[in-house]
């Protein structure tokens, strides 16, 4: 693999990348991962509103150019695009964001490890007013990086032999926290939403589990705002008593399939739910698709190290996540 011919240094260099599979790898997986069954079944608790008039969809008619809000009907399109006209961003994947949220939703595992993710960086286990009389609520940034890390490092370094048509797969890339104390109020429709899912949790005998809201942003543009779904975000009582005990957390590597202990962090839920969506060869979990040109460029621009918002997220992954150590160093 060649490196950037347009660096500074005086003579081009050849990097070498071995890359290592643990003959496990493909059991750990399996012996943990959610089955495409139960996927598909989980899928019908994943509802979508009508942006303007908040009417349960359908079939929604989604915006054309963003492809990331619904409405029901032409009339709520007009009525809402002065509001939506702002955030509103070209995106080439036909689905927009919607389906890998969708999918992600629906998968327990992954819900899992994320919320108890947020009950971290929401500091929610800190103050326990949080959640139930204080609203709180998540942004998570998830991108489409190559399948394969060899690929990716191509496009890193920029290197022109990298192929035209690559398998991406879905990433959680960081997790920003918000709540009251520490920033301006919710938008009073966010508001609304919070307390409406607040009292229906409590009719429906989960009062004591609290209750926010998550904000998906798809955000490969060049641009420092992306496409996002907002979603009602219940995290049961069992995970707030499960990260308490703040236990070491175990996991295993995707591409050696080592074990490895880190403490139980938001960090380290992150770079567990990264690894397992990497470990699906088969796409079982159905967080696969071929990468679009944006997803590519999101990924050259933090090798260029660019201060883009999509490229500062992916360089703050890479110094996190074990997997990206060497590949970090390559422009160095």
């Amino acid at each position: 693999m060649s490196a950037d011919p347009n660096n500074n240094s005086a003579a081009s260099k050849t990097v070498y990348i071995e890359h290592v599979t643990h003959p496990e790898r493909d059991n750990h997986f399996r012996a943990i991962a959610a089955s495409s069954k139960l996927l598909k079944a989980n899928q019908k608790n994943f509802s979508i509103q009508c942006t303007q008039c908040q009417t349960s969809l359908e079939k929604p008619l989604k915006c054309a150019k963003c492809k990331s809000v619904w409405y029901c009907s032409k009339e709520c399109q007009k009525k809402n695009w002065s509001t939506h006209k702002p955030s509103c961003h070209e995106v080439e994947r036909s689905s927009g964001a919607l389906k890998f949220i969708q999918m992600f939703s629906a998968n327990p595992l992954l819900m899992g490890y994320l919320k108890i993710g947020i009950l971290f960086d929401c500091g929610l286990l800190d103050n326990p007013r949080i959640g139930f009389d204080v609203p709180f609520m998540a942004r998570v940034d998830i991108a489409v990086e190559p399948s394969d890390i060899l690929d990716f490092t191509r496009l890193y370094l920029n290197d022109k032999a990298v192929g035209e048509k690559l398998q991406g797969m879905l990433q959680v890339n960081s997790i920003t926290p918000w709540h009251s104390s520490m920033q301006s109020p919710l938008t009073p429709r966010r508001l609304q939403k919070w307390r409406e899912a607040r009292a229906r949790c409590n009719e429906e005998g989960c009062a004591k589990d609290p209750v926010g809201l998550v904000e998906f942003i798809g955000c490969s543009c060049a641009e420092d705002s992306g496409n996002s779904v907002t979603a009602e975000f219940h995290i049961p009582a069992v995970l707030l008593d499960f990260a308490k005990k703040r236990e070491p957390f175990t996991g295993v590597s995707a591409v050696t399939g080592t074990q490895f202990k880190k403490p139980m962090s938001a960090v380290a839920c992150l770079e567990f739910i990264n690894l397992h969506i990497r470990a699906d060869k088969q796409n079982q979990l159905h967080l696969r698709s071929e990468m679009t040109e944006q997803d590519k460029e999101a990924i050259r621009a933090a090798g260029r190290d660019e201060e883009t918002l999509p490229a500062r997220i992916l360089k703050d992954k890479m110094q996190r996540e074990h997997l990206y150590a060497n590949v970090s160093q390559l422009r160095h």
